[in-house]
């Protein structure tokens, strides 16, 4: 149940991310409502998440597989320039994660 609590986390995460650039700085009432929700309730299942799971293990996979889908959803919806270099960064940020990942196993 915690790795469902931490997947969800980051959808709501990535909503919540989503709703800060269509808040146009807080001048749209509804995506400015939405940032509070849904990182509240991001908040929330991250905190149930780390009831058994590592800190670092759990904070790295909100925050880096947040940040990778943001920057997909940046591209696709948001028209965002794609680059080589955007593209490895992520994919360097999702193999520490992945790192983090199997290096909190008991060997």
């Amino acid at each position: 149940m915690p790795w469902l609590y931490l997947v969800i986390a980051i959808c709501f995460e990535v909503a919540g991310t989503i709703s800060m650039k269509l808040s146009d700085g807080f001048t749209k009432l509804g995506p400015s409502v939405g940032i509070v929700v849904f990182y509240l309730i991001s908040l929330m299942l991250l905190t149930f998440a780390l009831k058994q799971i590592d800190v670092s293990v759990a904070y790295a996979i909100w925050s880096g597989f947040g940040t990778a889908l943001v920057t997909i959803i940046g591209f696709w919806w948001f028209k965002e320039p794609f680059t080589v270099l955007k593209l490895a960064s992520i994919s360097l940020i999702i193999a520490g994660v992945v790192g983090l990942q199997l290096g909190s196993q008991p060997t």
